[in-house]
């Protein structure tokens, strides 16, 4: 399969206290569709959507994460292999807000630093709201995060929070390709260079009075056999 051909598949946890609206962000997003009709995930859900993104096609994998700490030893698993995040904290409550280090913190100590967003949702009802646009503000410049204002009812921002996603993971698999891609090109650039001069040479040899040099080509990355069945054995 040519490289323009691959689709980019990006997995993205949602994560935040229970009840914030991280379900019903997933749904919104990729089944057009709201329920006001609360109902606890049980340990992690799964919806996708397939999105072009710079003329590139993007499969988005949420996982919906159980708000629950009873339900900790589970989500953490499913955070694992996670390229992407939504933190979620809702307008009407404090302790939402208030748990989002916490949050971050579970999720980095499985896969690190990861493209990132921080979203206030249900700002349809700021007339409830507990927590002050300064205190948000304040919190995603702490953490230095995009932050979004949304309306998972009001189908608000919703659409942008994982565009941006897209994009910044796409931007770092970029960039990370044209890195690895300069180290290949610098050690292929050195085959051929030899220290001739030096008695001791390990690769040197002589045949019938000639000095013969053996060439090594060295290691560089290969794409995987595409041979269906090289992975299988026969029992």
């Amino acid at each position: 399969m040519l490289e323009e051909d691959m689709e980019v598949a990006i997995k993205v946890v949602v994560v935040g206290n229970g009840a914030v609206g991280k379900s019903s962000m997933i749904q919104r997003y990729c089944k057009g569709i709201f329920t006001k009709d609360y109902k606890k995930t049980i340990g992690v859900d799964f919806l996708e959507r397939q999105i072009l993104v710079n003329d590139e096609e993007v499969r988005l994998m949420l996982w919906d994460t159980a708000g629950q700490e009873e339900f900790d030893a589970i989500t953490k698993a499913y955070y694992r292999g996670a390229q992407a995040c939504v933190l979620v904290f809702s307008t009407t409550d404090r302790e939402s807000f208030q748990a989002i280090d916490s949050w971050r913190e579970k999720v980095e100590a499985e896969v690190g630093d990861i493209p990132t967003v921080l979203v206030q949702n249900k700002i349809d009802l700021l007339e409830e709201t507990v927590i002050k646009n300064e205190e948000a503000e304040a919190l995603a410049k702490r953490l230095k995060l995009r932050f979004y204002r949304a309306s998972v009812k009001e189908d608000l921002n919703v659409n942008e929070v994982f565009k941006y996603l897209a994009e910044k993971y796409l931007q770092r698999l970029k960039q990370q390709t044209a890195e690895e891609t300069e180290v290949v090109h610098t050690t292929s650039n050195k085959i051929g260079v030899f220290n001739t001069t030096s008695s001791n040479v390990c690769n040197q040899s002589s045949t019938n009075g000639r000095e013969v040099i053996n060439l090594r080509p060295n290691r560089q990355r290969t794409k995987k056999s595409k041979n269906p069945f090289g992975g299988c054995s026969l029992l």
